[in-house]
């Protein structure tokens, strides 16, 4: 039988799923993010903030200073000055008319593809030339059908699209054929960058190469060497070919074939463990870059049937030079960015690709449009070395590599004001001595040949004997509860272990706090839901996570309960008794505005007492809620509260530390008035969870004291649910900072 584990490690190592890079890539500079820039801010002046914008396929002009984007909601492509990359301006945003679905620059105009279909059946679009000079449109010309992806030729001679003529994917379950077929389109341009033939677009067949829908191609991703050579994708069909730009041939044409991934998630169970293996399932390559004249590199994000959750290197021929297999997947799981809800369907979906040479190496580099990230490989002429591991934001989509400024750049598209998630681009500076992503990465499980899949990290307690070690709680979002052991010697932390709570009797928990147990094992608070018959529970557990005992509230006030309840829990001492505090999160229907609960547990009496906390009312210009996430003991009946808002990036106002005291309380039983407790503020956090450049995360879920006083604050990513995926793990000082 073959070693689970040697399957894991061959072609990646565990340097790599580590985060660290192998021997040769560690000498190497690294990328750091400098800048997200949301797409909003491109706007005409008096907009409403909250519009639909995207940013998704990106361009930029040849000296690196200018960007443009696709804004397909916008029917626009947007141009800004990113002469400082730290301080981006909006220029111009041109309307077309019609949906932009991809854009090329060159060295006097953009090249937009325009998709003006009205059906399927019917697919109609154009180019559209604007100048560089005045922005404005000085040709556009027909491309006989609905265009996909754009690309200019190294030396300014060729515009080729491909033209999909997209599926319906309501008709027939989406199975091609679906006429009429797509095909390459070819503009010649002058010296000036105009198309020549702008009334005659050169026209490539395409239909027949593929074993797949042979009289439907759809070609999706174009892309150009220096030989004007143009490598196509024909997604849907699983099929690629190359077309010599000049004549108008097709020079060669192949299957994309199939790939395997072993001990990957492929079950629909709402976990990132390794389940099971995919084996020999269609590429269906989406985007594709150039390495150099001989050899490229495309995306399997699959489509209808396929997808084979990696890359792939290619000759000219057509010969597979490398197949990433599970490296993506295996990436995403290690870092806490797998995309858990899509496990049974394409995984973290690689979508784009970049190349680009920085500091004398070929970087190429792959995106996970559901994970969030982009994977930095070294090209090696053979298997390439990871390098990086870049956290993006939601729903990342074009790449691009500006090597002569040193500069690579994100597009992500998902955008949605009434969901706190907003388009953005992320740059990147290249020249960085080390990574400053990951904060957090997990060890291999040995069971599965795996990484331990995490993600959701919703609470922290440090042990108190070992200033290293910290236990971490995952939320409901992953159908099993479950508490982490984590290593935090070094950087980045290693999540080395978990443990599996089992023994409740509801359907699943929702675990929001975790408190070391003075006589052994946890305490666990478990967020309740009216809704869906969750409690609100408080649970004693042991080490291994059997449940030993289920606490509930007073039924009274369990009758007065709403969905944000339980949120941290912080075992305490007082005269000489151990007892539990329990942070309620926000006010229930018999709190006064702007006041939530903070509940004493007595395990000797087994009896609740409760307190006042109030809450500071919201700042955001967002509007939004305040509440707590967390409440950690600092001793003498003094403790430090984690409360913040629900807003994220720039609308992120509240997120700060407080220190308030039981000292001379006496908590009262519910239905009596509930003393209201004085807070001090401490620490504002939103600093610290600025300085990685990206979108300020709204959920700080977690705080820790450890053994020697550090104070360790965690974020909450959502499992990549709407939601960017990033897992901050700060060391915020000494505790001492907080008096």
């Amino acid at each position: 039988m073959s070693d689970p584990r040697g399957r894991f490690l061959k072609g990646v190592s565990l340097a790599v799923l580590a985060g660290l890079g192998t021997v040769s890539a560690a000498q190497a500079d690294y990328f750091e993010r400098i800048n997200t820039y949301p797409v909003y801010k491109t706007l005409p002046e008096g907009a409403d903030k909250a519009t639909e914008t995207v940013a998704e396929i990106i361009y930029a002009s040849k000296d690196g200073r200018t960007l443009a984007f696709t804004d397909s909601p916008g029917d626009a492509i947007v141009f800004v000055n990113a002469a400082n990359p730290l301080n981006i301006q909006p220029m111009a945003r041109v309307d077309l008319g019609g949906e932009p679905t991809s854009v090329a620059v060159g060295v006097k105009a953009a090249y937009a593809g325009v998709n003006t279909s009205e059906d399927y059946v019917n697919p109609t679009g154009h180019l559209a030339v604007i100048a560089l000079e005045g922005m404005g449109i000085t040709a556009t010309c027909d491309a006989k059908g609905q265009p996909d992806s754009v690309a200019i030729s190294p030396d300014g001679k060729f515009v080729a699209i491909a033209i999909e003529n997209e599926r319906d994917e309501d008709l027939n379950d989406g199975v091609i054929p679906q006429m009429p077929a797509g095909h390459l389109a070819i503009f010649d341009l002058d010296e000036n960058g105009a198309p020549t033939n702008c009334d005659a677009v050169r026209i490539v067949d395409l239909t027949g190469l593929a074993e797949v829908g042979p009289t439907d191609p759809e070609p999706e991703f174009v892309s150009i060497n220096s030989a004007n050579q143009a490598v196509v994708t024909l997604q849907e069909n699983n099929h690629l070919a190359i077309v010599d730009l000049a004549s108008g041939d097709v020079v060669v044409s192949f299957s994309a074939g199939a790939a395997s991934a072993e001990n990957i998630p492929v079950s629909k169970a709402r976990m990132s463990d390794a389940s099971g293996n995919n084996e020999n399932v269609a590429r269906e390559p989406d985007a594709v870059a150039w390495i150099d004249n001989e050899r490229f590199v495309t995306a399997n994000e699959g489509d209808y049937e396929g997808g084979s959750r990696g890359f792939t290197i290619w000759n000219t021929k057509g010969e597979v030079l490398f197949d990433s297999g599970n490296q993506m997947e295996h990436l995403g799981m290690s870092h806490g960015h797998y995309p858990a809800k899509r496990a049974a369907k394409k995984g973290t979906e690689p979508e784009g690709v970049a190349v680009g040479t920085f500091g004398g190496d070929t970087l190429i580099f792959v995106n996970s449009e559901r994970g969030n990230f982009v994977a930095v490989y070294k090209d090696t002429g053979g298997e390439p070395e990871f390098v990086q591991f870049l956290p993006t934001h939601v729903g990342p989509e074009g790449l691009l590599a500006i090597p002569n400024r040193d500069l690579f750049v994100v597009a992500n598209e998902v955008d949605s004001a009434e969901d706190n998630v907003r388009s953005h681009i992320s740059l990147y500076k290249f020249g960085a001595d080390a990574p400053s992503y990951p904060s957090v990465v997990s060890s291999v499980d040995p069971e599965k040949g795996a990484p331990i899949g995490w993600g959701a990290i919703s609470a922290l307690a440090a042990d108190p004997s070992d200033a290293n070690t910290l236990y971490a709680v995952s939320d409901s979002f992953y159908d099993d509860a479950r508490i982490y052991t984590m290593d935090i010697s070094s950087r980045p932390a290693k999540i080395t272990s978990y443990v599996t709570v089992t023994g409740f009797d509801q359907e699943k928990l929702d675990l929001e706090g975790i408190s070391v147990a003075s006589d052994g094992g946890f305490w666990l608070a478990s967020e309740g839901h009216p809704k869906n018959e969750r409690g609100h529970l408080l649970l004693k557990v042991g080490t291994d996570g059997a449940i030993q005992e289920q606490i509930t509230l007073p039924q009274s006030l369990i009758d007065q309960a709403k969905r944000f309840s339980f949120e941290g829990v912080a075992e305490f001492e007082m005269n000489g008794q151990p007892l539990v505090a329990v942070a309620v999160q926000r006010e229930w229907n018999d709190d006064p505005k702007g006041h939530t609960k903070i509940g004493i547990y007595n395990p000797a009496e087994k009896s609740w007492g409760f307190v006042h906390y109030p809450l500071d009312a919201p700042k955001s210009a967002a509007g939004g809620w305040v509440g707590l996430s967390e409440i950690v003991s600092i001793g003498g009946g003094d403790f430090a509260v984690l409360e913040r808002d629900n807003k994220g990036g720039e609308d992120a106002a509240i997120k700060q530390i407080t220190v308030i005291s039981l000292k001379d309380v006496v908590p009262a039983a519910h239905g009596e008035t509930l003393p209201v407790l004085k807070k001090r503020f401490a620490m504002d956090i939103l600093p610290a969870m600025a300085e990685g450049k990206g979108w300020i995360l709204d959920k700080p879920e977690g705080l820790a004291i450890t053994a020697d006083g550090q104070l360790i604050l965690v974020t909450d990513n959502d499992g990549v649910d709407d939601a960017p995926g990033e897992t901050q793990l700060f060391n915020l000082g000494p505790a001492s900072r907080l008096n």
